[in-house]
């Protein structure tokens, strides 16, 4: 069938305008998702800080302990969020969720950077800095699984793993910018001064979600598949453990290999050098920035090749395989050798090893599940898998090391997460959704 050279043009703008709105919720979803994921984390970074400020103790470790506790108990609301937003988004709409996971987390984020500490309210800043973190965990709950969806869904199935991999690539921006600010902090402001207030300026940083998302998210538009699902979607979460209740749980596991390290090894990096391995707080946030720029960098390139290999399971065998064989090698490295130089070599491994799976990963949960309970499958998989295991991370290396005075017994945890992650997606049945 012949074309005319007008209808051979209408359909080169239609395909360039459609690429052109593709770009802009990809930026905004990975903009905005990486914003609210900052303020979520940003608190792991100054963990030994905070706990100084609002869980006074004799014992440094016990206040790191308490600040590390409260870390966690952000994760703890998760599921709630996810379970939630995630049934909001797949009944009353992807955007209208969005709205509600910036004004939430704002608010959070608000109560962490301005109330004052211990010294000058007692036990009220305590309770309300747990309160600022729970609201922090119910918003990022709902946040991660809708945006991953709705990039997802939007992009064409060659494509597919391209996109989600940079959404994946503003959540290790978020971990990047707050390695950054804590390696320019440390390196600009005076040691006390840092621990007395410079600690708040992060969060302050990250009220900014306000102003982006709601000017970013204003511009989305839902795709097609979307609406068909919202009508669709009856009793969501009932369908969800009735009907798709194995993928969901073998999909929480999936996650222990992509948080647990994480969360241990990237954002807990400046506590456990500086108090455990006593070494300066630059190589700590060093180590960090290297994570999260490795994150940046190979997740879009993990999704690339995604696209291309003919099944997604085999990358998320290999890669957390091999990263529960190489996490007592990395720490024997880093506690035997003490130099920032191996450090940085072992964390930067891990890491790259963790983005090189993530978007295989993230694309076999989200094509498993029905559009019509997909947000909801991925966030509370997602959720699950972080809160129960990722966010108690940095609270139970430190009781490891705190109760066997080994820094070695951190492994003891983060390396059977791996292999139970590598387990379940062995048994993770693969769906290829094609257009």
């Amino acid at each position: 069938m012949h074309t005319s050279p007008a209808a051979a043009r209408d359909q080169l703008v239609a395909d360039d305008q459609s690429r052109r709105g593709l770009a802009k919720v990809v930026f905004a979803t990975s903009l905005v998702s990486g914003l609210e994921l900052f303020d979520f984390t940003v608190l792991g970074f100054f963990a030994a800080m905070i706990g100084d400020q609002f869980f006074p103790s004799k014992n440094p470790m016990t206040s790191l302990l308490l600040a590390v506790g409260t870390f966690g108990v952000g994760f703890f609301m998760r599921p709630l969020g996810a379970a939630l937003i995630g049934a909001y988004a797949d009944r009353g709409g992807r955007r209208a969720a969005f709205n509600a996971t910036i004004w939430l987390t704002s608010l959070g984020t608000a109560a962490i950077a301005l109330w004052p500490p211990f010294a000058t309210i007692g036990v009220a800043a305590p309770v309300i800095l747990v309160a600022g973190r729970l609201l922090q965990g119910f918003a990022a709950g709902g946040d991660v699984g809708v945006a991953t969806t709705l990039t997802m869904e939007l992009a064409p199935a060659s494509r597919r793993g391209y996109m989600v991999g940079w959404q994946l690539c503003g959540q290790g921006g978020a971990a990047l910018l707050g390695a950054s600010l804590g390696m320019l902090l440390t390196h600009t402001m005076p040691p006390a001064a840092l621990a007395a207030w410079g600690w708040r300026i992060p969060f302050l940083i990250g009220l900014l979600i306000v102003p982006a998302g709601m000017y970013f998210r204003r511009r989305l538009q839902t795709p097609a598949v979307v609406h068909r699902a919202r009508d669709q979607a009856q009793g969501t979460l009932a369908e969800l453990c009735r009907e798709h209740g194995r993928t969901t749980a073998l999909a929480t596991l999936m996650m222990l290999w992509r948080t647990v390290p994480v969360y241990a090894i990237v954002y807990y990096m400046p506590s456990y050098l500086t108090r455990i391995l006593h070494l300066p707080a630059i190589v700590g946030f060093s180590s960090s920035a290297l994570s999260a720029l490795l994150l940046v960098v190979i997740s879009p390139l993990s999704g690339l090749l995604t696209d291309r290999l003919p099944r997604r399971r085999p990358l998320v065998l290999a890669t957390s395989g091999l990263t529960a064989l190489l996490v007592y090698p990395v720490f024997s490295l880093m506690t035997h050798m003490h130099g920032a130089w191996p450090i940085l070599l072992g964390v930067g491994l891990i890491t790259a090893l963790i983005a090189l799976g993530a978007s295989a990963n993230t694309l076999l949960v989200l094509e498993a599940l029905p559009p019509r309970v997909r947000a909801s499958g991925v966030a509370i998989s997602y959720a699950l898998g972080v809160a129960l295991f990722g966010g108690t991370a940095q609270f139970v290396v430190t009781g490891l090391v705190k109760w066997t005075a080994d820094p070695m017994s951190a492994v003891w945890y983060i390396a059977p997460s791996c292999a139970v992650s590598f387990c379940a997606a062995a048994l993770f049945k693969e769906r290829r959704e094609e257009d």
